[in-house]
């Protein structure tokens, strides 16, 4: 029998304890990461025990009638045990239908986990959805390198890296995130848009998180003018930003950058994840831009949401 507690803050550690022993859980969603941004969303994330053993965590806000997983994190879904099998997840869902019904609230929204963060496989929530008849929302292509065996980047990629080389540009991690959100948000302006993150923001992430959230930057003539915001996960490198100033585009500092950070991580981890490159949910596909990441030799991994209505 499943039963639902909902979070709350005297349940941190054991929140944070299941999550690193998890077989898909990321330090996005230990609370130290999802609680930065506490005022902005209203948390109902949901704690799972099947009988007295805490079998998933549901890292959830609520919108009305609706509940997100999670409302401000890109993916959130089910995070589970090495012990969740199938027949679990399928109770893990009827408990979480029942629970809604009892709030009133009548829609989930859920964002699945994209199986590269996985440390074992752990999809049993995407059986439960189309088990439950969840309607499929959207899907946003994110572009992947395969690190233990990249494919081969066209010559021009290659040209502007050594051309970055030639120029003196030094790759260095920075903590000056004031200098790289002005310049990001110098690029996201000409999109109507700009960085989720504040300076501020990221540095108390970068507080609470250490070594799993990297600042790494392009130099030339001692000034920045490329950088790039990494999460560290256990399997994954991902750029949660990246930026370029006009002489970065002119010289390859960015690709360079990038390159260099390839070859580093390829020694730890598995893939290298750029994040998604389309908009309207998926339907509009920035070609200019999947295309520069798929210069690097990535190529596609799907970032799914789904529906189910009560």
């Amino acid at each position: 029998m499943i039963s639902v507690v909902e979070y709350t803050t005297d349940k941190k550690e054991i929140w944070d304890t299941f999550v690193r022993q998890s077989k898909n859980g990321i330090f996005m969603f230990e609370r130290g990461f999802m609680d930065y941004h506490s005022d902005r969303f209203q948390d109902n994330s949901l704690m799972f025990f099947d009988e007295d053993e805490l079998t998933a965590v549901l890292p959830a806000s609520v919108h009305g009638n609706e509940l997100r997983s999670h409302g401000g994190l890109t993916y959130g879904g089910f995070i589970t045990s090495n012990k969740m099998k199938q027949h679990h997840m399928n109770d893990c869902f009827e408990a979480l239908k029942t629970y809604m019904q009892g709030k009133n609230i009548s829609k989930l929204i859920y964002k699945e986990i994209p199986h590269i963060y996985h440390k074992q496989p752990a999809e049993e929530d995407l059986y439960a959805l189309y088990k439950n008849g969840a309607k499929l929302l959207k899907t946003e292509p994110s572009t992947t390198v395969f690190l233990k065996e990249p494919l081969k980047m066209p010559k021009g990629r290659k040209a502007q890296i050594a051309r970055a080389k030639r120029e003196g540009c030094i790759i260095d991690v920075s903590n000056d995130f004031e200098t790289f959100i002005a310049l990001e948000n110098s690029v996201l302006i000409h999109h109507n848009t700009q960085a989720v993150h504040n300076a501020s923001e990221l540095r108390l992430l970068k507080s609470r998180c250490g070594d799993k959230i990297q600042l790494w930057v392009a130099k030339y003539q001692e000034r920045i003018i490329a950088g790039t915001l990494l999460f560290v996960y256990d399997n994954v490198v991902h750029t949660q930003y990246m930026a370029a100033d006009d002489t970065a585009r002119e010289i390859g500092a960015l690709d360079l950058l990038i390159k260099t950070l390839m070859d580093e991580f390829a020694k730890t981890k598995t893939y290298f994840d750029f994040g998604i490159s389309s908009e309207d949910d998926g339907h509009y596909l920035n070609e200019g831009l999947i295309a520069q990441k798929e210069g690097f030799g990535g190529r596609t991994t799907i970032y799914q949401t789904w529906e189910i209505v009560l």
